[in-house]
C-alpha cells in the first residue's frame, strides 16, 4: 500500500481537517436554515390568475395577491380566438372553448375546444374543430373528469332559428373524440346548458337557461335551473334548485363549491321593465339547495330614472375560489367605474375588495382559472 494513500487518510495535515470540520458545519447549518423555513409560514408567493377577455379575445394574467397586471398570456384572437367562454388548466395545457363567433355571432355558430401550451401560451392545436360534424354550438363552459377524465362541455343549443333546438353536454375523451351528450331526456323542461362543475358528491351539476330569444313564442328571460348528471351512467339525476326554489336565481352561468361543500353561482336581474333588480352571486346550501346568502354586486339607484340607473349595472358571468379560500368575480357590465374590474371577496365576512381596477387593461373579463384550479370540481389546490 502507497504511503500517499495511507498519508490521503490518516495522515492529512490538522489544517485541512479542520477546514472538512468547518465545511460540514456549514452544510448542516445550512440544512437546519432550510428545514426551519419550511416550519415558517410563507407569505403566498403571489399566484397568477388568468382571466379571459372577451373585449379583445385574449387571455391575461394578474398576481391574485396585488392584482398587478403579469402580462398577456395568450394575444388577441390567437388562433381564431374570438368568444372564449370557458378554460381550464390540464396535462401541461390551458384548454379554452372558443364560440367562434368571427362567421356571424354566438348564437348557431359552431364553436371549438383549442390548447396552448400552459407555460407560453403558445397555440397547440385543437382538441376539437368547429369543422367536426359533433362540435359544440355557443360552448359556454368546460370541466374535466368522471370515470374517463372526460371534457364536459356546456353546449347552449342552436337558438338562431327556435329556441326548441337545445342543447347538450357534450363529451369528448383526450383526444377530442366525441363520446356522446349526456342524457337529459328524463328533464322535462327546456334545456340549454351554460356552466358545469363536479361536486363534493361526485356528480355533475349544470347550470342552464330557458329560451333567451325575445322573438320566440318560448321566451323565459328568468328561468334557471341547477341540475344533476351521473358521469358514470350519463344520465339525469335531478333538479337540485331553480327558479322557483330559489328567489332571484335567474339565468345562473359560472358556479362552484367552496370549502365547506356549499354552492356559490352567478345569477342575474330581472330585467323586466319595471324592474330594480340587481346582478347576484348566489350561495346556496349544497346539500339542500336552498339559498344561504345573495351578494348583490351593484346598488339600483333610485334617484334617476331607470334608463341612467340601468348603466352602473355590474355583473359576472363566472366566479372562482384562489388562495386564502377568497372568490375571485371578474365585473363586467355598463358601470364605467365597475366594468373590466376583478372583485376579491372573504366569503366568512362578505365583503370583497377590488384587486384590479376598472378602466385598466380587461374589457369584459368573463371566465377565469389558476394554474393549481382542479379541472372538475374547480376548487383551488395550491397554497
Amino acid at each position: 500500500m502507497s504511503t500517499s494513500f495511507l498519508s490521503s487518510v490518516h495522515g492529512a495535515p490538522t489544517r485541512r481537517r479542520f477546514s472538512y470540520r468547518g465545511a460540514l458545519r456549514s452544510v448542516l447549518l445550512f440544512l437546519v436554515v432550510v428545514s426551519v423555513s419550511w416550519l415558517v409560514p410563507q407569505t403566498a408567493t403571489a399566484d397568477n390568475v388568468f382571466i379571459g377577455d372577451v373585449g379583445d379575445n385574449s387571455v391575461k394574467a394578474f398576481d391574485a395577491t396585488s392584482g398587478a397586471f403579469s402580462g398577456t398570456f395568450i394575444a388577441p384572437k390567437s388562433a381564431g380566438l374570438k368568444g372564449l367562454t370557458g378554460m381550464i388548466f390540464t396535462d401541461g395545457q390551458l384548454v379554452v372553448v372558443n364560440q367562434n363567433t368571427s362567421s356571424g355571432g354566438s348564437s348557431g355558430q359552431r364553436g371549438e375546444i383549442l390548447r396552448f401550451d400552459d407555460v407560453t401560451g403558445t397555440f397547440i392545436g385543437k382538441l376539437v374543430a368547429s369543422s367536426d360534424r359533433n362540435a359544440p354550438f355557443a360552448p359556454q363552459g368546460i370541466v374535466r373528469g368522471g370515470p374517463d377524465n372526460a371534457f364536459y362541455v356546456a353546449d347552449i343549443g342552436d337558438q338562431s332559428k327556435k329556441c326548441t333546438n337545445e342543447g347538450n353536454v357534450k363529451v369528448y375523451d383526450n383526444a377530442g373524440a366525441f363520446k356522446g351528450n349526456l342524457d337529459r331526456q328524463a328533464f322535462h323542461k327546456e334545456f340549454h346548458p351554460r356552466g358545469m362543475v363536479f361536486g363534493p358528491d361526485g356528480l355533475l351539476y349544470v347550470s342552464a337557461v330557458g329560451c333567451l330569444d325575445p322573438t320566440d313564442a318560448l321566451y323565459d328571460p328568468l328561468a334557471g335551473y341547477i341540475l344533476r348528471f351521473n358521469a358514470t351512467t350519463m344520465r339525469f339525476v335531478d333538479e337540485f334548485a331553480s327558479t322557483t326554489t330559489v328567489p332571484r336565481l335567474h339565468r345562473p352561468e359560472g358556479l362552484v363549491f367552496d370549502n365547506a361543500g356549499n354552492l356559490w353561482v352567478t345569477s342575474f336581474r330581472d330585467n323586466s321593465p319595471d324592474s330594480t333588480d340587481v346582478d347576484r352571486i348566489l350561495k346556496l346550501n349544497g346539500k339542500t339547495g336552498k339559498l344561504l346568502y345573495a351578494l348583490p354586486l351593484w346598488v339600483w339607484d333610485s334617484s334617476k330614472p331607470a334608463a341612467q340607473a340601468i348603466l352602473a349595472r355590474a355583473y359576472a358571468q363566472a366566479v372562482l375560489f384562489g388562495p386564502e379560500s377568497k372568490l375571485f368575480v371578474p365585473i363586467t357590465g355598463g358601470g364605467g367605474d365597475t366594468a373590466g374590474q376583478v372583485r376579491r371577496c372573504n366569503i366568512a365576512t362578505n365583503q370583497c375588495d377590488v384587486i384590479v381596477q376598472a378602466g385598466g387593461v380587461l374589457e369584459s373579463p368573463w371566465f377565469l382559472i389558476f394554474r393549481s384550479t382542479d379541472p372538475a370540481t374547480l376548487q383551488y389546490t395550491g397554497r
